[in-house]
Formats: structure tokens, sequence, C-alpha cells
């Protein structure tokens, strides 16, 4: 099964990015993400999405 979540860090290497431009991703709205008690965990849709344009 394939994860629902994933951290900022292992967003960054699927996308190729450093982390600071994930966390703009996630304030510009293309990326979603949810608190998972003290860390920001991305979902995998959302970057599904980003990467085949639809975000």
């Amino acid at each position: 099964m394939e994860p629902l979540l994933i951290s900022i860090t292992e967003t960054a290497k699927a996308l190729n990015l450093g982390r600071t431009s994930v966390y703009a991703l996630i304030g510009e709205g293309k990326l979603d993400s949810r608190k998972m008690g003290r860390r920001r965990m991305v979902t995998t849709a959302s970057v599904r999405r980003l990467v085949d344009g639809e975000g």
C-alpha cells in the first residue's frame, strides 16, 4: 500500500526541490499538508496532482 502522507524531506527529494520550496508550495495551496503530532506531512495525492499539472 502506498503511503498517504510523506514528510517534507521526502517530498523535497521526490520533487527534486529544497525544503523551503516545499513549504512555499504548501503556502501557495499547491500541496496539501496535515499536522501529525509535531510533524507537518504532505499528502501523496497532492504531490501526484502537482506533478501531473493539475495543481
